[in-house]
């Protein structure tokens, strides 16, 4: 790809930030709406699970695969093919005449957001070469997530109160529009030198294994834990994983390279992402429901109560992306699983939501904790990988991130559903303490020695013997 004025650069960058906004926007503004939904639909709380987790679920699902076949057919192509089918779901939804009718286009929109975030990632990369220039680059995309966390409970609010919950898919529809007229006229097309080969059993298993996982653990509560249905569904998802792990380990291309899981960093940057999206997806879930339905507030009033949390978030989020950057990612991990853990303490031993000035301290504290955890993840993922591994590694933190946050909202959601509502709080809790013990454990020396001894493996090449029969089928 021939190089580009700074000027070009700068406004393919904001290209790319557009679609990485309507994106976060649409998830936190969401959560502000679920109220309405409900009154609207005379919806259960599964169905709430569901508008959620059924987005995340199969965006999850699909971001390996657009990866590759964005490296694979171009850049800008995939990329402009997701901006389509995210606006035109954003629009569907908005006309959603039923609960079931908008999960099923909040599945729509998040087969074209699986397009979006990591391709634009990839475009980026690739547009900025200056390693300085691009890690500003990397900031201000990051930065663009704070931003929708500050600003989606507030213009969600807001919406939802003035003109109703369908309006908040209508704000997608003019950005996207916009995002892909520019694409075409000044984002470059560019494909990798070599393309990953598609891995569709590879695929297949693991949409089978969050789907099956995610429907057991949202339907538990009503069917009945011990049910054949639920029962079917975990023993579906266990053999998911041995039949994802078996066949991956043959593979040419595998759409996940098992041997990754051989670096302590990068598992470790695996279940940190599970864990602080877990937190924040519950978290979100929880306060939405309870500042609305218990407290009576209204949409716009849930938005501003929230509104410390999501400003520490953006205050801190940039903080730790320079202690990364100084000190390496032990610091603000353990700063992280400190803030989240003091937070789901204060609601789950000292009951929080009894009064304003313990409910707002846990939002600051839980706002400073999570914006420090994001930053230190993709870095702790990619440490010691070879620098043609490290798009993959990243790519599979992304998709930790997004099966962390179906499940907080799952699991959170479940234990509501049967009572437990302070044991919701102590997962929280032990989200933020598997943090801080990870943040330890994935970033010492023993850690990095074995990300290093997996890199020396993965650049090392295999018996050909081996990979034969996969390789042919």
């Amino acid at each position: 790809m021939p190089e580009l004025s700074y000027r070009r650069r700068m406004l393919v960058l904001a290209i790319c930030c557009s679609s990485l906004l309507i994106v976060s926007l649409d998830n936190t503004i969401l959560n502000v709406a679920l109220p309405s939904m409900q009154k609207d639909f005379h919806s259960g709380l599964a169905g709430l699970q569901w508008t959620i987790d059924a987005y995340l679920v199969v965006l999850a699902s699909l971001l390996l695969l657009a990866g590759s076949t964005a490296d694979r057919i171009g850049r800008r192509r995939v990329f402009q093919t997701g901006l389509v089918i995210f606006t035109a779901g954003s629009l569907l939804c908005s006309l959603a005449p039923g609960l079931g009718w908008l999960i099923a286009f909040r599945m729509v929109q998040a087969v074209g957001g699986s397009m979006l975030n990591p391709v634009a990632m990839s475009i980026i990369t690739n547009t900025f070469s200056d390693p300085r220039e691009r890690a500003r680059a990397i900031g201000a995309w990051g930065g663009v997530v704070g931003i929708s966390m500050a600003a989606g409970p507030i213009v969600g609010g807001a919406l939802v109160q003035s003109v109703g919950w369908r309006s908040i898919f209508w704000i997608n529809v003019p950005v996207g529009l916009a995002a892909l007229v520019l694409t075409a006229r000044f984002v470059p097309e560019s494909r990798a030198p070599r393309a990953r080969r598609v891995d569709p059993l590879g695929q297949v298993l693991v949409i089978v294994l969050l789907g099956a996982l995610t429907y057991g653990i949202i339907e538990g509560s009503g069917a009945g834990w011990g049910s054949p249905l639920i029962v079917g569904c975990f023993t579906v998802a266990v053999a998911a994983v041995v039949a994802l792990a078996t066949y991956e380990r043959r593979r040419v291309d595998p759409l996940i390279d098992v041997r990754f899981f051989r670096s302590v960093p990068f598992s470790g940057a695996t279940l940190i992402a599970v864990a602080g999206l877990a937190s924040l997806g519950g978290f979100l879930f929880l306060n939405t429901l309870y500042l609305q339905n218990e407290r009576g507030l209204s949409a716009l009033d849930a938005g501003l109560y929230m509104l410390p949390m999501a400003a520490m978030c953006l205050i801190f989020a940039p903080i730790s992306g320079r202690l990364v950057g100084t000190r390496g990612p032990r610091l603000p991990l353990v700063l992280a699983g400190v803030g989240l853990t003091a937070s789901g303490v204060l609601f789950a031993a000292f009951d929080a939501q009894s009064s304003n000035t313990l409910l707002f301290t846990s939002y600051v504290l839980f706002g400073i904790g999570f914006g420090l955890v994001n930053a230190p993840i993709t870095n702790t993922a990619v440490s010691g990988m070879p620098r043609e591994q490290a798009g993959v590694a990243a790519a599979v933190a992304s998709t930790s991130r997004q099966v962390g946050q179906s499940l907080g909202v799952a699991v959170l959601g479940a234990a509501l559903a049967a009572g437990l509502h302070q044991g919701a709080w102590w997962i929280i809790t032990g989200c933020g303490v598997g943090v801080l013990g990870l943040g330890v454990l994935t970033t010492g020396r023993w850690a990095r020695a074995t990300a290093e001894r997996t890199a020396s493996a993965l650049m090392a090449p295999e018996p050909e013997q081996d990979k034969v029969a996969v390789r042919a089928s």
